[in-house]
């Protein structure tokens, strides 16, 4: 269940930081609810895998993982614009995240 904590927290996060940009500012009442309600998911489920995961690799895992989606659903839904450095900067992220999980004996499976 620890990897599917974090995939929640993940996905809760990338949710609330794309709306985020949504909320102006927290001037849009909607926006701003979506987007504290998915920090707070994303808190919760963050705190139930620090149970099982070591606070550096989930970490490492939740922020890696989430700034490369939070690029992609940028891209894709509000226009963002990706040129070669960031898509070689967010391979790299996921080589790191990666690494760290296949070959690094501190991450807990």
């Amino acid at each position: 269940m620890k990897w599917v904590y974090l995939g929640i927290a993940i996905i809760a996060e990338v949710i609330a930081t794309s709306a985020l940009k949504q909320s102006r500012g927290f001037s849009d009442t909607m926006w701003s609810t979506v987007s504290f309600a998915g920090y707070g998911v994303a808190f919760y489920f963050l705190s139930l895998t620090l149970n099982s995961i070591p606070t550096g690799i989930a970490y490492a895992i939740w922020s890696g993982v989430g700034i490369v989606l939070i690029a992609t659903v940028a891209w894709v839904f509000q226009g963002q614009k990706l040129d070669l450095p960031a898509l070689i900067g967010m391979g790299l992220i996921i080589a790191g995240v990666l690494v760290m999980n296949l070959f690094s004996k501190t991450a807990a499976h």
